[in-house]
């Protein structure tokens, strides 16, 4: 169970956030501004945030700014009316996560937290085991055999990410999306060029096969997994 704050000024915007929640299993919280959320979140466990912009006494951005600043890493995903390039750019820089226009499509909405919850129950485990390989999130280090490769950054991230989710389809998209900033002019193919990398890098282990998913994109495929297929 996640417990989710919805920070937004409008009380029919909050009761229907809350209610579209708890009907999917969350467990959400309310406040109507940013002073109220800072204060429930003194006494309150939470895992992300739903925040709106324009709000009184200390609104979204101000809000976003102080977590932010207080070393808070907890996933943001901003929802308002406003919708110019500049507010985008501001939100990016003060450090959401996500950014959605109002009005919203609620199962969008589900799905982007959803989304979020996952990537930052990732960042959060810090280690990986597959077989005998270990993956340190902390260093970008793959430990084999006795030996240590401190791969590239985004390399580190596309293995980690498709080790966590084994034999699920990522495409390109999804992987440049959660990769690359929304201002990097890199290409789709780019992901290919990351790919053959750690294959090259990594030639030899037999823990896991990353595989082409002709079409669609990259997948991870476990030496268990592809063992009992084989029996």
């Amino acid at each position: 169970m996640f417990n989710i704050l919805v920070v937004d000024d409008y009380t029919h915007i909050r009761r229907l956030y809350e209610y579209t929640l708890e009907k999917n299993g969350y467990v959400p919280f309310t406040a109507a501004n940013g002073k109220e959320a800072l204060k429930l979140m003194e006494s309150t466990h939470i895992d992300l945030i739903v925040l709106d912009v324009m709000m009184p006494e200390m609104d979204g951005y101000d809000f976003l700014k102080t977590i932010r600043d207080s070393g808070s890493e907890i996933p943001v995903l901003i929802i308002t009316a406003k919708d110019s390039a500049e507010d985008l750019r501001k939100a990016f820089m003060l450090g959401t996560d996500d950014f959605m226009v109002k009005p919203v499509d609620e199962i969008e909405m589900l799905l982007r937290i959803k989304a979020l919850l996952r990537r930052a129950k990732i960042g959060e485990e810090q280690r990986l085991t597959v077989g005998g390989t270990e993956l340190l999130y902390d260093s970008f280090t793959v430990k084999r055999n006795g030996e240590e490769i401190t791969l590239p950054k985004k390399e580190f991230q596309i293995l980690f990410k498709l080790l966590s989710f084994p034999n699920k389809t990522f495409t390109r998209a999804a992987l440049m999306e959660e990769f690359w900033s929304m201002d990097s002019e890199s290409e789709a193919r780019t992901v290919d060029v990351h790919i053959n990398r750690l294959r090259d890098r990594l030639c030899g282990c037999d823990d896991f096969e990353i595989v082409t998913v002709r079409g669609l994109g990259y997948k991870a495929v476990r030496r268990d997994e592809r063992e009992e297929k084989d029996c």
